[in-house]
């Protein structure tokens, strides 16, 4: 009797995710203790009434809504102060939920009440300012492969946005479905430079993941190759073939276009590259493997 080529089988361990929901790991909990520090200010513990000066009654606010949420008396056994309690609920606290809760609430009040205070700052030792303080949050998010933000005073999941949703996850699972497997790796490549900061990198990485693709389809369906085509000419060659429409060659152009103008040499003077721009590469990348794909599948099938 033949092996069966079943679902289970082709996708164990195969499903990747880009980012992790269910854990909060310790060094980004300490990260953000250091941000709370610099963006809220210092605790002075022979103060219990004086707002301007120390972020005592900020301190005494966050822990007094928490445990009113939650029906207890405390935070954690762990401190003699709601700063302290607050700090140990960050780093001892299981519930995923539940430090989410406290970093929101905290940076919704660096968001507002903090930002609102600003003739404060100085008396309070105020040292990171909250654009840059919640910035860096979603960059740490970001650093350690987190896929929470922090957006208009709420903390959102990365994969509630459209493109996630409709793009992303839907170009990884094509990918290791369709045994796409070097295309895979690079692709999950662009978005590990891509947290780690490393703009040019991804946008390279993102790249050779479309070339990939491409020629993978080329391989699958038996049309000849050099080895030495880049994107253009793969473009075409799956436009010849009548793997794609001619009406898309322009729309697929930007993704090499964007990767020649930020990713290749920039002579004497340095191009910044946008975080936005590089988002919408790797964006654009994921939705341009999705509609290949898509498009190999329906050849084959014929």
């Amino acid at each position: 009797m033949a092996i069966l080529d079943i679902f289970s089988k082709r996708n164990r361990g195969k499903q990747k995710s880009i980012f992790k929901y269910n854990e909060i790991p310790q060094p980004l909990r300490i990260q953000i203790l250091h941000i709370w520090r610099d963006a809220i200010g210092h605790y002075d513990p022979n103060s219990y009434y004086d707002s301007n000066h120390c972020s005592n009654e900020t301190w005494s606010s966050i822990h007094k809504a928490l445990c009113k949420e939650y029906g207890v008396v405390r935070l954690s056994e762990n401190g003699y102060s709601h700063i302290e309690e607050c700090f140990a609920f960050m780093q001892d606290e299981k519930s995923v939920e539940k430090v989410l809760d406290i970093i929101e609430l905290t940076f919704r009040i660096i968001d507002t009440d903090i930002r609102n205070d600003h003739w404060y700052w100085n008396l309070k030792g105020i040292t990171q300012y909250p654009d840059d303080a919640i910035d860096e949050l979603n960059r740490r998010f970001q650093e350690h492969g987190i896929g929470y933000q922090y957006l208009n005073g709420k903390i959102v999941r990365v994969d509630s946005d459209y493109i996630y949703r409709e793009a992303v996850e839907p170009a990884v699972n094509l990918m290791f479905g369709e045994g796409f497997k070097v295309a895979s790796e690079e692709f999950m490549n662009a978005h590990e430079h891509f947290k780690k900061g490393r703009d040019k990198e991804a946008i390279v990485e993102a790249g050779k993941a479309f070339e990939s693709v491409m020629k993978t389809i080329c391989s699958k369906l038996n049309i000849k190759l050099t080895g030495k085509e880049t994107a253009n000419p793969l473009i075409k060659l799956l436009i010849k073939n009548e793997v794609i429409p001619e009406y898309v060659e322009n729309s697929l152009m930007g993704q090499p276009v964007l990767r020649n103008k930020h990713a290749h040499g920039q002579g004497e003077k340095s191009v910044p590259l946008p975080r936005y721009t590089v988002a919408y590469g790797l964006h654009l990348c994921a939705t341009n493997i999705v509609f290949l794909i898509e498009a190999y599948k329906s050849k084959k099938n014929k």
